[in-house]
């Protein structure tokens, strides 16, 4: 039976520990995952306590094993309370001892760690020796945690670099209800949370194919010529772009309808541009169909069109490849060139989170695979083509160092994978630790170089038997004995320490019937139904001695896979992901559609009393952008709005900045908090802050009167009171 993570939770969590109030992030979180289609429901662990989260087993992050944890850290907090002198010497001591608990919660916790250094507060940094030794402390957390692949780090600069905003900072809220961050900020936080955990638990694309004219460059270079075409600071941008992503692992193309020389001469009469032919594994440059184009490059690559993105300015082509090529994602670039980067920068489905060596080796890996086709078809056998590739073949327990790329291949490989379950590098890591599996690495090298790490297994030994979890080999390596020799080596192992056979579950998936039609090839002596599949039963010693022959298994399945892909092959890819680039990449969007979207949730009494004043008027506005209600009566109720005590800290610290009034939170709870009671709250406190001027003024003209000047006063004001009792 396949391994299942210690204590699985009934549903997957967003667990959040922060040093500060962070319940702000909610509504935020919630849009975000109904948005992009991950079913995570978002709670918080009591306020300021990280360091139990962290170390308790038992806490809300510590029992979160399926989840995404979340930790938020204002250092500031943790020297809220000590002397000036002692700020410093608390807050290093607090930062060492931080570091310690996340790397020991990141080993042993089965869920992804998210890890952001929140600003501090202008009033922290108004004391430069303080901030700059905040600020090297604050630096020196993700240097300390960036070995461990199982915590994601996310800075201030790669938020504010994609979200901007006005103001950060709520001082207000911060002094009511440690909120220390106005709403826009959070949006801000939230929605960079939110991308990074949908990179973190879904599927990567593989394929990047670019059109050339009006894209890679503003001109066509069939009629303009080569050398008049110009590669305007938008097109540099979009090629930088995709020069980052192909450093990042991602496979580029071309796709266009071009004659191939005048293609060819532009890179030549170019050299400017950041993007080179080298640069792309293959291409399609004629006439024909782009979809078909794109169809023939799957299969030459071997992938599914699941994984492939396809970019192209022109409406009509990205219509025509949507109609004929089922899962490809298709992006059309904005008709104004100066909103390209952007758009570009808010697709989420480029995030990256763990960028592996194989990641940065792929386009070298895939250049040898087309020298390897080439070679195949030369040959007069596969016997042949086999044996002139001079096969090196290792199989070693997984190292450290290989657990990044384990987990990336347990997400990505769908052909020869007998499971399609899915393991994150932080539950692998905590299944290891626990002594529940042991996990086998496989690497491959022939005459034409390495393919890298492209086979994993995880098992773990039963009575008598040696049950395995995960068996997969990369479409890479398919075809060539290599899973053959996976299987014999297992066989080894299990005669080894006396157990009778292996055993390897089969789950159907959409696309894994390769490793179904190699299991049965092998000559399993027993197959039985198991749940919704098969588990396979192989005598340990006739799995030892097990060898491959050509023709024997399945060889491939290319043309099978690159038009499949009918729907979605991970929760999170059926996101709308050029709508959320094209209307949801600033905050103040964001913001209306996470109101939008809670307001759906809350009853507003009809007919609303109108305001009578411009000051109810002004709050009315305030509290209908805060609730996110289209209108609010001067007798309506907070609360019965929806309005919850966080809410209610924003709502102050919002009147504080538009009516230069402090109030205490006595006002929400002393009775009937309406738009006409704070209206009056405000105006009573305008009225007293008035007095006071006034009295302070009559005291400060006295003070520069002598005694006799005083008096004289004093008598013409008695007999001024004296006249108008009389009349």
């Amino acid at each position: 039976m396949p391994l299942e993570p210690a204590e699985q939770s009934p549903s997957p969590l967003l667990a959040i520990s922060a040093t500060f109030t962070a319940e702000p992030l909610e509504g935020t979180l919630a849009f975000w995952m109904r948005e992009v289609g991950l079913s995570f429901g978002v709670r918080f662990a009591p306020y300021n306590q990280v360091f139990q989260q962290l170390l308790d087993p038992g806490s809300l992050l510590g029992a979160n094993r399926n989840g995404v944890n979340i930790v938020l850290v204002r250092l500031e907090d943790w020297a809220r309370f000590q002397d000036a002198s002692l700020s410093l010497p608390v807050l290093e001591e607090n930062v060492r001892n931080f570091v310690t608990a996340a790397r020991s919660a990141a080993q042993s916790s089965g869920a992804p760690l998210i890890v952001c250094v929140c600003p501090p507060s202008p009033s922290f940094a108004e004391d430069r020796e303080r901030a700059d030794s905040a600020r090297r402390m604050g630096e020196s957390v993700p240097g300390s945690l960036r070995d461990l692949s199982t915590i994601h780090l996310l800075t201030i600069e790669e938020i504010l670099e994609l979200y901007p905003v006005r103001s950060v900072h709520d001082p207000h809220g911060d002094e009511l209800g440690r909120i220390p961050y106005t709403p826009e900020f959070f949006a801000a936080l939230g929605s960079a949370i939110a991308r990074k955990i949908r990179a973190i638990r879904t599927v990567p694309h593989k394929v990047i194919v670019l059109d050339c004219d009006d894209t890679l460059w503003d001109g066509i270079c069939g009629e303009d010529g080569p050398e008049n075409v110009v590669v305007d600071p938008p097109r540099m941008a979009l090629q930088q772009f995709m020069l980052r992503q192909q450093e990042a692992g991602m496979l580029l193309g071309l796709c266009s309808k071009n004659n191939e020389e005048d293609v060819l001469e532009t890179f030549r009469a170019h050299p400017e541009m950041p993007l080179r032919l080298e640069h792309f594994v293959e291409r399609r440059i004629n006439w024909e169909a782009k979809s078909q184009n794109l169809i023939e490059l799957a299969e030459e690559l071997e992938l599914g069109l699941d994984s492939f993105i396809f970019v192209d300015d022109n409406a009509e082509e990205c219509a025509e490849v949507e109609a004929n090529c089922s899962g490809v994602l298709v992006l059309q670039l904005p008709h104004e060139a100066s909103r390209i980067p952007r758009f570009l920068e808010h697709v989420w489905a480029f995030d990256h989170t763990t960028v592996t060596e194989e990641d940065r080796k792929r386009t070298a890996l895939y250049a040898q695979k087309v020298e390897r086709a080439k070679l195949e078809r030369q040959a007069s056998s596969l016997e042949e083509f086999i044996a002139s590739l001079q096969l090196q073949v290792a199989i070693e327990p997984m190292s450290p160092q290989q657990l990044p790329r384990v987990s990336q291949l347990t997400q990505r490989t769908n052909q020869m994978n007998v499971s399609p379950v899915r393991r994150t590098e932080s539950e692998i890591q905590a299944l290891v630790r626990a002594g529940e599996a042991e996990v086998l690495a496989v690497t491959v090298d022939d005459r034409f170089g390495s393919y890298g790490l492209t086979g994993v297994m995880i098992y773990r030994q039963d009575s008598d038997a040696l049950a395995v979890d995960t068996f997969l080999l990369s479409c890479r390596a398919l075809g060539r004995g290599v899973e053959n020799r996976m299987l014999a080596r297992l066989g080894e192992i299990a005669g080894q320490r006396g157990l009778a056979r292996v055993e390897v579950p089969f789950l159907p998936a959409r696309r894994n019937r390769p490793a179904l039609l190699f299991l049965e090839s092998a000559g399993a002596q027993f197959r039985e139904q198991q749940g919704g599949g098969f588990l396979f039963r192989f005598p340990a010693e006739y799995a030892r001695h097990l060898t491959y022959r050509p023709g024997s298994g399945p060889a491939k399945v290319a043309s099978e896979s690159a038009r499949g892909a009918a729907t979605p092959r991970i929760a999170g890819a059926g996101a709308d992901f050029v709508r959320i680039a094209a209307e949801l990449s600033g905050v103040e969007q964001i913001l209306s559609r996470v109101n939008g979207a809670t307001a759906g949730r809350r009853t507003v009494p009809s007919p609303p009393a109108a305001p009578r004043t411009d000051l109810e008027r002004q709050l009315a506005g305030i509290w209908a952008e805060l609730l996110g209600v289209p209108q609010v009566g001067v007798h309506d109720n907070f609360f019965d709005l929806g309005g919850h005590s966080l809410l209610a800290v924003q709502l102050l610290s919002r009147v504080r900045q538009a009516c230069n009034v402090d109030l205490s939170l006595e006002i929400v709870y002393g009775g009937a908090f309406t738009v006409a009671e704070l209206a009056k709250a405000i105006e009573l406190a305008e009225i007293e802050r008035a007095s006071a001027d006034e009295y302070s003024a009559i005291l400060k003209e006295l003070e520069g009167l002598t005694d006799e000047e005083v008096r004289t006063l004093l008598a013409a004001e008695r007999e001024a009171a004296s006249s108008d009792h009389s009349g």
